[in-house]
């Protein structure tokens, strides 16, 4: 898996369209940055620029756009909603995939020194990069904001971490940290500026500043009024998505609305957000208004209807949740592939994709199979004193069936690891060692793969037992065929880890694999004949 780092540099500048463009094309040019999202305010002034890429990468990214801001942005003219305290007002490293916080902490030092180094700014840490406790969050750094920049930095304990303790007028001063991902959202009120920011200092974490915490943890929100859109906001700052909720904030806001008679319309995500974020939402509404959803995009749609987050604008998924961005295809080239391709590919003269994957999609249709039953039975009047049972056995069985379909790729990409180990050199020692522990690993990866195919099959029969005992009876042959094929696909997965289990010297590891693969397969051979003695009983 590629090392991604999500950077999000905000900048102090929302209504020049050849400023913003200007900065988001140095940043799209630098070699291995995406950019994902650019988000201007005109209230506020300011734009936030999203973008991916290696950690190299992304510093590269980010001092790009700093020297573009250099030349075009100048804070001795600049007004607007948003805090702020310099052009580049603020920069986070984010982790997003195969890296960890002390890289971006990394990625963050890196760029505060190159950033000071090359325009003599003054750049101070925040966030896990900060390792000062007066200057570990946002709003402490950026206290005063930049009218109160000048006096700060005159001050010994406000000494930046890079560069030199001056006041450069036509910049300011640059926060830049390492965080979570933070999810800018906004709560959108038929109010006045003042009623917007008293909610704020209810909900907010550091609630009104007199030592009495607010009511939500991880929480930052500020109420100001947007002209453009003739309506007040309470802007939140969610550090941490997992402690507080989206749907908690904005619940929340409800309630103080409804205790002030103001109306709320709606919400707003800026930027990006993370696909469990809005995952963990939608489970909300479901458990509370007791709905049945499984498929993704109806979840992503309650949300949106619930949260109100069309109201100022489209909200659309595949360009807001940071996941699909960044994947804009999320399942591998064979997964992807149609019907017919797929079957053209097996059956071409190439050992891969081969039996372990035409497993994994075996036991798939397994489980989508009994899940179809699942589903025909449910929401239909003849069953209707079923549903409350349809509504536990269908969600294990979908699961199942989308979790066995990474496999279909995984398994072809474990049989390319293994053949890319035995090309390695081996003309010294060393590099005979170093190809022995690669065919190694890649023939461990090629046993685990089909040992996790058959594990989440063999989770699934007591739901198919279950299904087979009531569900309607008019699928007899579809959950019969999904019981056949869910064994077939356990059986791929039993003779491609005893093939691979013959080129591993530990034998220790061998004998334990091989036991539980047999167990495995008994295991779907005994279920697989209860659920067809079931089929073959029932009458009604």
């Amino acid at each position: 898996m590629p090392r991604i780092v999500e950077c999000v540099p905000n900048f102090s500048e929302g209504r020049s369209k050849e400023v913003i463009e200007a900065i988001a094309a140095a940043i799209a040019a630098t070699s291995g940055c995406s950019l994902l999202d650019v988000d201007p305010g005109p209230s506020t002034n300011r734009t936030v620029y999203t973008f991916v890429g290696s950690p190299d990468a992304v510093v590269e990214g980010a001092l790009s756009a700093a020297r573009v801001a250099f030349q075009l942005i100048d804070m001795r003219t600049h007004k607007g909603e948003h805090p702020r305290m310099g052009a580049l007002d603020v920069c986070p490293f984010i982790p997003v995939q195969d890296v960890t916080m002390e890289d971006c902490i990394k990625c963050a030092q890196e760029f505060g020194e190159r950033l000071s180094a090359e325009l003599e700014v003054p750049v101070f840490l925040y966030g896990a990069a900060s390792s000062v406790d007066y200057r570990k969050t946002l709003p402490q750094v950026r206290a005063g904001e930049y009218e109160g920049l000048q006096e700060k930095l005159k001050d010994p304990k406000w000494k930046p971490d890079y560069g030199p303790p001056e006041f450069v007028p036509s910049w300011g001063a640059t926060a830049v940290g390492a965080r979570k991902f933070l999810i800018a959202y906004n709560i959108n009120l038929l109010a006045t500026k003042e009623q917007a920011h008293r909610i704020a200092l209810d909900i907010r974490e550091n609630g009104r500043g007199d030592g009495q915490p607010g009511r939500l943890k991880c929480v930052q929100a500020i109420g100001w009024y947007l002209e453009e859109a003739n309506m007040a906001q309470v802007s939140v700052n969610i550090t941490d998505f997992e402690v507080t909720a989206i749907h908690t904030v904005y619940e929340e806001c409800v309630k103080e609305a409804q205790e002030l008679n103001i109306a709320v319309v709606g919400s707003q995500i800026v930027g990006l957000v993370p696909q469990q974020a809005m995952m963990n939402t939608a489970d909300h509404y479901l458990q509370k208004e007791n709905l049945f959803i499984l498929e993704e995009d109806q979840k992503l749609r309650l949300v949106i209807n619930r949260l109100g987050l069309n109201s100022l604008g489209a909200f659309n998924a595949k360009e807001r949740i940071v996941e699909y961005m960044i994947q804009a295809d999320r399942d591998g080239p064979l997964a992807s592939m149609d019907v017919k391709d797929f079957i053209l590919t097996v059956g071409s003269r190439s050992p891969s994709p081969g039996g372990g994957s035409v497993a994994a999609l075996a036991a798939s249709l397994g489980a989508a199979l009994g899940s179809m039953v699942g589903f025909l039975t449910y929401g239909n009047r003849k069953f209707a004193d079923l549903d409350p049972k349809m509504r536990k056995l269908i969600p294990p069985l979908y699961k199942g069936m989308k979790d066995l379909i990474p496999f279909i790729d995984a398994d072809a990409a474990a049989f390319s690891e293994f053949m890319l180990a035995m090309k390695l050199p081996k003309s010294t020692v060393e590099e005979r060692k170093q190809r022995e522990e690669a065919m190694k690993q890649g023939m461990l990866t090629a046993v685990q793969v089909p040992m996790c195919v058959a594990q989440i099959a063999n989770e699934l029969w007591l739901h198919l037992k279950e299904l087979a005992q009531v569900g309607n009876l008019n699928c007899k042959s579809d959950l019969q065929t999904g019981a056949r094929i869910l064994e077939t696909g356990v059986w791929g997965a039993y003779y491609n880890v005893m093939t691979n289990l013959e080129q591993i010297a530990d034998a220790e590891f061998t004998t334990k694999v091989k036991a539980d693969i047999e167990l495995a397969i008994a295991k779907a051979q005994k279920e697989r004949d209860e659920v067809l003695n079931i089929l073959e009983q029932r009458k009604s």
